[in-house]
């Protein structure tokens, strides 16, 4: 359920894409087994070559055939053995809706986790917002540089998607401010413009010396940092601190705001929203395996990883792999929760993913025929292509204009 790439111009999609936002993991290591990319595809491309390259996929596989388009699921709800799921379908044409109720015994959740804005509570933040709505924004809504002209601008976070838009804001601004805590996958300082200067984390957005009632001139207040230091002459603000988890489709038992993850029982999925909760594997609800997810791992090689996680639901919903016990799969899952702690680390597989996939594979071909072809991870070669890749990219450092290697340094 979804919108055809035929659509995009249609409708006024509020979505995580700028204009000139390109991939950061190189296609050859994206590419999926069912379908090549054409010939002499660059190592990078723009966002809209990337959906294409989906649609085309989904039309060859024959899955856009079995893809309800301009639908919204409503609701998903379990009832005995049957998943209810409420869906809400535009007809463009005649400009209404249709309601329907579709029961299944098996339910995969592919619906990604780059939608909902995480904005940082920092003290001062929503009184700037409220009276400068115009020049507060989360990256989400940024598209390109026009309107930064001769402006200073102060960016919060230092991952992929603040270093691309301080790099594309910076040939016209006065000067970019990159604010970040330090994290384990900030970008090379080095990689800012050269009006640019990284920053400490943020104390609080002072208060606003006047009533906004002027358009022109810098936010009349003043940034203080952790260390001291503050910033004043702000033009604009761009926070660019990436996404919530939400599942806002699933039961409020699902979601639980109120509570600290690190508290999170053995059935809630979501709590503050950095992570999924009481799932093996990142792919099988662990109360009930006959809800799965994919796409929840972090800095990897996201559609050929996404792909073997398919596999493997496709496996376990045939019978053809085996679910561990709930007690085997609990254990797991806190032994990770030990190793990796909460939060977004949790599903990153820096460094990892080749031997997730692996893990993955071999649990699939446990349960397969003997005489079927047994699954592999990735390829020898795949992987020393990689190695080769990433040795290349970080060589080349800041000198090419590309984000970060941090999905395909994974």
């Amino acid at each position: 359920m979804g919108l055809s790439v035929h659509d995009l111009g249609t409708y006024p999609i509020y979505r995580p894409a700028y204009e000139t936002l390109t991939n950061n993991v190189a296609t050859q290591f994206l590419e999926l087994s069912v379908n090549s990319w054409p010939a002499g595809t660059p190592a990078f491309v723009k966002h809209n070559v990337i959906a294409e390259y989906i649609q085309d996929t989904s039309i060859k596989t024959g899955i856009h055939e079995r893809t309800l388009y301009n639908t919204r699921v409503k609701n998903l709800s379990k009832e005995g053995n049957i998943w209810r799921l409420e869906t809400s379908t535009w007809n463009k044409t005649t400009g209404k809706a249709t309601e329907k109720v579709w029961e299944f015994e098996l339910v995969v959740v592919a619906s990604g986790h780059y939608h909902a804005p995480r904005v940082p509570d920092i003290p001062g933040l929503a009184e700037w917002k409220e009276a400068w709505p115009s020049r507060i924004q989360h990256s989400k809504s940024y598209r390109n540089p026009n309107g930064f002209e001769d402006q200073t601008i102060f960016l919060i976070g230092g991952s992929a998607s603040s270093i691309d838009i301080a790099r594309e804001v910076g040939p016209v601004a006065k000067r970019v401010y990159q604010s970040t805590r330090g994290g384990f996958m900030d970008t090379p300082e080095s990689w800012l413009p050269p009006n640019g200067t990284r920053v400490p984390g943020i104390a609080s957005f002072g208060e606003l010396d006047d009533e906004p009632s002027v358009a022109a001139g810098a936010i009349p207040g003043k940034v203080v940092l952790v260390d001291g230091r503050v910033l004043e002459d702000i033009d604009r603000v761009i926070v660019a601190t990436g996404y919530h988890f939400t599942l806002p489709f699933l039961p409020r038992d699902f979601h639980r705001d109120d509570v600290p993850r690190e508290e999170a029982d053995g059935k809630v999925l979501v709590t503050d929203g950095t992570m999924l909760h009481n799932l093996h594997k990142d792919i099988f609800y662990i109360p009930d395996p006959s809800l799965a997810f994919t796409g929840v791992p972090f800095y990897t090689a996201t559609f050929s990883l996404f792909e073997f996680q398919a596999i493997a639901i496709a496996a376990v919903f045939s019978g053809q792999a085996q679910m561990p016990t709930w007690d085997e799969m609990t254990a797991q899952y806190k032994e990770r929760i030990k190793e990796k702690g909460h939060g977004k680390p949790f599903h990153t597989l820096v460094g990892q993913d080749v031997q997730y996939a692996k893990g993955l594979m071999e649990w699939v071909n446990l349960g397969r025929d003997p005489s079927t072809k047994k699954v592999d991870g990735y390829s020898a070669e795949w992987i020393a292509a990689r190695e080769e890749f990433i040795k290349t990219f970080w060589e080349r450092g800041s000198k090419e204009n590309k984000s970060t290697a941090e999905e395909f340094t994974a």
